[in-house]
C-alpha cells in the first residue's frame, strides 16, 4: 500500500485500496451529468485479433458513466473495417469509428496536407490526432481519457480513476497521467523509463539545470505510459509529435501552457503489462532501439527551445554523465529486486544502458543535423482557424465512410 508521499512538482493521487470500484463509479455516474466524460482508443486493426482487446471492450461493456467512445483504426482493408465495426458493436455506449486508411478520411489528410497542416507521418501520434479532431467535433464531452488497446492486464476501474480527478467538479485539474508498477513474469518492466528517461533527464539537469522542465518531467511517476485524460479544451489547443516521443511531448505541452496546480497523476493499476516492443539493438529505425533515439531527441528539441545550446561537446558529456546515473540506478533496480523476490538481469540491463547511451549520441547527431522528419502536430485549434468548417468535414467524412461498406 502507497502512503500520502508527494514529491516533485506534480499532485500524486495514490490509490491506497480503501475505496470500492462501486462507490467510484457511483461518483462518475453523477459527475457525468455536469461533466460528460469520452474515451479514445487508438487501435491497429492487429489489435482486434488479440485477447487484450476483448478484455477491454467486455470492461468497457460495464462503465455507465461514458458518452463517447471514438475508436480510431489503422492499418485496415474495406473487410477488415467492416469486422471492426461489428466488433466494437456490443458497446452499449455512443461509440464511433475513425477508419483512418478510409477513402474520405484520407481525403481530408490529404486537404490538410495540402495546407501543411497534416500529420507528416502515420503512427499513434496521427490516429491519436484525429481521433481527438473526431471528438471536438461531436461536442458531448468535456473530459476525454486515452489509453491504448493492448493492456493484457485490463480492469474497468483503470478508467474509473484516470478520468476521476477531470470528471469531479472540486477538483481543478485539466490534464491527469496515470502510472503503475511494471511487473510481469516475476521481473521488472519499463525498461525505457526505468533505464532511459530517467538517468537522462536528471544528467541533463546535473549537466544544465537546474532546470524547471527536467524537474517537472522527473515528478512523474510514469512518463511514457499511455494512459491519460484532458479537458477538451486542452485536447484544441494541443501540438504533439507523431512518433514515439507523444507521451513526452504531450508533457512538454502541458508544462508550457498550465499551471503545475491543474496537472496530476493517479495511480490507476496495482500491476500493468502489455504487447512488449522487441529490443532492436541493430537497427535505429525499430522497437525499443527507435523509441529511445525519438524520446531523445524530443527531449533535446524541448530543452533547446528554452535556450539551451547543444554542441557535439556537450551531447559527449551527456551521454557520459547518462551512463554513470544509469549505472547508479541499476544497483537500485538490483537491490528493489532482490528485496522483493523478484528476478534480475543485471547483465541483460546494462546491455540495454549501453543501447541506450548509443541511441542518445545518435539522438543527438539528428537533432544537431535538424533532420528530424516528424514535427509537431498543428493543434486543431489552429486547423479550424485555416479551414473553418473542418469538424462538419470531419463528421461527413467518417459517416461517409462507414456508409461505404453498407
Amino acid at each position: 500500500m502507497p502512503d500520502f508521499f508527494q514529491n516533485g512538482r506534480i499532485t500524486t493521487l495514490h490509490n491506497l485500496w480503501t475505496r470500492s470500484l462501486e462507490d467510484m463509479e457511483s461518483d462518475l455516474i453523477n459527475f457525468s451529468h455536469m461533466r460528460p466524460m469520452g474515451l479514445i482508443l487508438p487501435s491497429l486493426y492487429s489489435e482486434l485479433e488479440r485477447p487484450a482487446l476483448t478484455t477491454i471492450v467486455d470492461e468497457l461493456q460495464k462503465v455507465k458513466y461514458l458518452d463517447q467512445i471514438v475508436i480510431g483504426i489503422d492499418q485496415a482493408d474495406r473487410e477488415q473495417f467492416k469486422h471492426a465495426l461489428k466488433y466494437f458493436s456490443r458497446l452499449p455506449q455512443q461509440h464511433d469509428l475513425l477508419w483512418n486508411d478510409g477513402p474520405n478520411l484520407k481525403a481530408i489528410d490529404a486537404k490538410l496536407r495540402q495546407e501543411g497542416l497534416a500529420p507528416t507521418s502515420p503512427g499513434k501520434g496521427r490516429n491519436v490526432w484525429y481521433c481527438m479532431g473526431y471528438m471536438l467535433a461531436r461536442k458531448n464531452v468535456q473530459a476525454v481519457a486515452l489509453h491504448d488497446c493492448d493492456i493484457l492486464t485490463y480492469k474497468r476501474d483503470m478508467l474509473a480513476r484516470l478520468l476521476y480527478p477531470l470528471a469531479n467538479p472540486q477538483f481543478s485539474y485539466r490534464f491527469c497521467k496515470g502510472y503503475y508498477p511494471r511487473i510481469a513474469s516475476n521481473s521488472m518492466n519499463g525498461r525505457v523509463a526505468r533505464l532511459l528517461v530517467t538517468p537522462l533527464v536528471r544528467a541533463l539537469n546535473h549537466q544544465h539545470g537546474p532546470h524547471s522542465y527536467l524537474e517537472f518531467l522527473d515528478s512523474f511517476r510514469y512518463s511514457l505510459a499511455g494512459e491519460f485524460s484532458m479537458r477538451s479544451d486542452v485536447m484544441e489547443s494541443l501540438r504533439m509529435p507523431t512518433d514515439w516521443g507523444l507521451e513526452i511531448g504531450i508533457l512538454m505541452e502541458m508544462k508550457k501552457n498550465y499551471a503545475t496546480s491543474h496537472l496530476c497523476q493517479v495511480d490507476i493499476a496495482d500491476n500493468y503489462d502489455h504487447k512488449h516492443q522487441d529490443i532492436s539493438k541493430e537497427d535505429k529505425d525499430k522497437g525499443l532501439s527507435k523509441m529511445s533515439v525519438e524520446i531523445s531527441k524530443a527531449i533535446f528539441k524541448k530543452l533547446a527551445t528554452d535556450g539551451i545550446d547543444f554542441t557535439e561537446e556537450s551531447l559527449r558529456t551527456t551521454k557520459a554523465t547518462y551512463y554513470r546515473i544509469a549505472l547508479d540506478l541499476i544497483d537500485s533496480y538490483r537491490n528493489d529486486a532482490v528485496f522483493n523476490g523478484l528476478d534480475y538481469a543485471t547483465h541483460d540491463e546494462e546491455k540495454m544502458v549501453e543501447m541506450f547511451a548509443e541511441n542518445i549520441k545518435h539522438a543527438g547527431r539528428l537533432f544537431l543535423q535538424d533532420t528530424d522528419k516528424a514535427p509537431f502536430i498543428p493543434s486543431w485549434q489552429r486547423v479550424a482557424s485555416a479551414i473553418p468548417d473542418i469538424y462538419v468535414q470531419l463528421l461527413d467524412a467518417v459517416e461517409a465512410d462507414r456508409k461505404e461498406l453498407s
